[in-house]
């Protein structure tokens, strides 16, 4: 027999904590720095891509795997201290997090921009800046309820 003062109430499902988290401003603000964040990341992106492959003639398949982890590096230090301000946790587990989200976000961006590109015969850069608008709850949400959550 369970006694009724010790049970524990269920966690809220979570499309109650969706519509109560979209209530708050202060959430809608720390959406706005995340994509600050996301936007600084493109530009580091694209700026490494270039360098590497322009000045320092870098295959481009290359340049895009270094042009990617440096982005993703300036984003995990900018999302921990500015976006998230989650310096209590530990750096290392929020990293491996914080990549894990990454990937499975730009997984979702491939498949959108591909949809659009090959499916709907959207040009390319087009179709890319759709589908990172599209991606950007995903990881947003990934790392908010994950990678850096409180307690």
């Amino acid at each position: 027999m369970v006694d009724e003062t010790s049970a524990v109430a269920p966690p809220p499902r979570l499309h109650l904590r969706v519509r109560r988290g979209l209530r708050h401003p202060a959430n809608w603000f720390q959406l706005g720095r995340f994509a600050t964040v996301g936007a600084s990341g493109y530009v580091v992106n694209l700026a490494v891509f270039a360098f590497l492959v322009h000045v320092l003639s870098v295959n481009y398949r290359l340049a895009a795997f270094f042009a990617f982890a440096i982005a993703v590096l300036n984003n995990f230090w900018w999302n921990r201290h500015w976006t998230f301000d989650a310096s209590d946790g530990h750096p290392g587990f929020q990293a491996a997090r914080f990549f894990a989200v990454s990937i499975v976000a730009f997984g979702f961006n491939l498949a959108i921009l591909v949809a659009l590109v090959s499916g709907a015969d959207v040009a390319k850069v087009p179709a890319q800046a759709i589908a990172i608008l599209c991606a950007l709850p995903v990881s947003f949400l990934g790392n908010k309820l994950w990678t850096f959550r409180r307690g």
